[in-house]
């Protein structure tokens, strides 16, 4: 079926924004501006959020029993929460509301 398909997707996805969360703290510390901005603690929620997605994904997808649906739902919505957050931070940012 079609939803056979939605994990792998998501673990995709996931740690794609997994290596761009980490990208974004990396270059925050690495020019000394973590300290004067609120996005590296915004991007270390979101980088949290992304690694639970990937864990629930990949538990989806190794898993045999019933549960592996609440894994990948779990995994779903999460994504999305980090998804919407990133792009909240974007909004602001784009406006100058953070810096």
């Amino acid at each position: 079926s079609m939803d056979d398909e939605k994990s792998p997707q998501i673990l995709n996805s996931s740690s794609n924004f997994l290596g761009f969360c980490f990208l974004v703290l990396t270059s925050l510390k690495f020019f000394k501006l973590s300290d004067t901005t609120f996005i590296d603690e915004i991007t270390a929620v979101c980088f949290v959020i992304f690694m639970f997605s990937c864990l629930c994904a990949f538990l989806s997808i190794r898993s045999k029993t019933k549960r592996a649906e609440f894994y990948e739902t779990l995994a779903e919505y999460s994504f999305l929460a980090g998804l919407i957050i990133i792009f909240l931070m974007t909004v602001l940012f784009m406006l100058k509301v953070i810096y």
